[in-house]
């Protein structure tokens, strides 16, 4: 997936209300951009961090900049627009890039299952089960080369967890895919010490028999891609 125009370099000054960030760019001018990551954003959202702003010309859109990356410098970067995993993710899956899914030639977005609920993919393919498909914006690292998920307690990704959990009690296919927006990550767990009760569903969801997989991307100023799988700790979460 490339970004649709191509994006600017400047320093983090602060992020606030969630959805808002000022930075001042590379060439003076400081601004206001759109943050698409209701999240906590954990180690990613401190004054002075080198980010990646994405322009827009549209009339109707109040700020004319998104914040898509942060920098870290080192060559390596991280995805924080939320919405960029489910577009990147898409296309892979309509590729067959995804090992796991390739058998799968109909893929739909955002179709309505369990209560009140929209699975981000339901996957069809005669003469196989449905796959129901969730996939969770990975960008904490706490240390080394772990990524962890979630950034913050998420009521929604637990009450997600007892959803797939349900349809492969009905023999459905449930799949939980960790998409890594981060590129200095080789493995994924669950941060139990965030979200105890995230933590609890996850183990109760994969003895439960819903399959858990794990991606990396590849990130730089000119687009988002899927990466290579990744391994999941297999140990329980929960105390971890």
């Amino acid at each position: 997936m490339r970004f649709q125009t191509p994006l600017v370099p400047g320093r983090l000054i602060r992020r606030y209300k969630r959805f808002l960030a000022d930075a001042v760019l590379d060439d003076g001018r400081q601004v206001t951009a759109h943050c698409a990551n209701p999240g906590s954003m954990l180690g990613l959202a401190e004054p002075g961090m080198r980010i990646w702003l994405e322009p827009n010309d549209d009339p109707k859109k109040k700020l004319k900049f998104g914040w898509r990356l942060v920098d870290h410098e080192n060559g390596h970067f991280t995805g924080v627009d939320t919405s960029v995993p489910n577009r990147a993710l898409r296309a892979a899956l309509q590729a067959g890039e995804v090992d796991e899914l390739a058998a799968y030639g109909t893929v739909r977005p955002e179709v309505k299952y369990g209560t009140n609920s929209r699975v981000d993919f339901l996957l069809t393919q005669p003469s196989l089960a449905d796959a129901y498909v969730e996939v969770k914006s990975v960008t904490l690292n706490r240390g080394g080369d772990w990524a962890e998920f979630p950034d913050s307690v998420t009521a929604r990704g637990t009450r997600h967890l007892a959803e797939l959990t349900a349809m492969a009690a009905q023999g459905h296919r449930a799949v939980l895919l960790f998409l890594v927006q981060r590129t200095d990550c080789a493995r994924v767990r669950v941060a139990g010490d965030i979200d105890p009760a995230y933590a609890r569903a996850f183990d109760a969801a994969r003895a439960g028999g819903v399959q858990v997989l794990a991606y990396g991307t590849r990130i730089s100023p000119e687009g988002v891609a899927l990466g290579r799988a990744l391994p999941v700790d297999p140990s329980p979460q929960m105390g971890r």
